[in-house]
């Protein structure tokens, strides 16, 4: 037997989404204490946070399962008066990157896009040893996170939008991110 501690994805009730039916023994929703509640609660209150939820509400109320993704993003930017989307996009998916700057642009937005190899830092200067690089021994630019998030906070993006950033470099964007 796995030492794993059962989870959401372990639960076929969702009985967390109507509150129908029996939680299960190991659910999340029911081990949280009042305090913990209260405390997670209580960020909603926050302006900016409550007038993303109310858009994130209305888009999903709206058009969940009607739209595509793209769709969604340009209509929640729209509920939330945005001007100006950044695009934190990856090497790997410039076209797509391409493609939906064009689609924000045809759609009223202004739009900044900024690549992942900006900047074009190579990996030794970040620490990284030589013998991970695709090519050992050549120069190979690492990705920079960091340096999409400042550029896109030094243009005041309004909302910002990562298209396929590599697994961590997404969660570092996300951290230095201010939109």
């Amino acid at each position: 037997m796995s030492n794993n501690k059962l989870s959401c994805a372990d639960c076929g009730s969702v009985t967390c989404y109507r509150h129908k039916g029996k939680f299960p023994e190991f659910c999340l929703t029911t081990s949280l204490s009042e305090e913990e509640k209260s405390a997670v609660k209580e960020k909603y209150n926050f302006e900016e946070t409550q007038r993303v939820m109310q858009a994130a509400a209305e888009v999903e109320g709206k058009y969940y399962g009607k739209l595509t993704r793209v769709e969604e993003i340009l209509e929640f930017a729209s509920i939330l008066r945005t001007k100006k989307i950044g695009i934190a996009g990856c090497l790997g998916l410039i076209e797509e990157a391409r493609i939906f700057t064009r689609i924000v642009r045809a759609h009223g937005f202004e739009a900044v896009s900024v690549i992942c190899k900006v900047g074009s830092l190579d990996k030794a200067e970040m620490g990284i040893p030589n013998d991970v690089n695709l090519i050992p021994g050549e120069f190979e630019a690492s990705c920079n996170p960091v340096m999409q998030a400042h550029i896109l906070n030094r243009e005041n993006t309004d909302f910002n939008v990562a298209i396929g950033l590599c697994v961590g470099h997404d969660a570092i964007f996300t951290r230095y991110s201010h939109a």
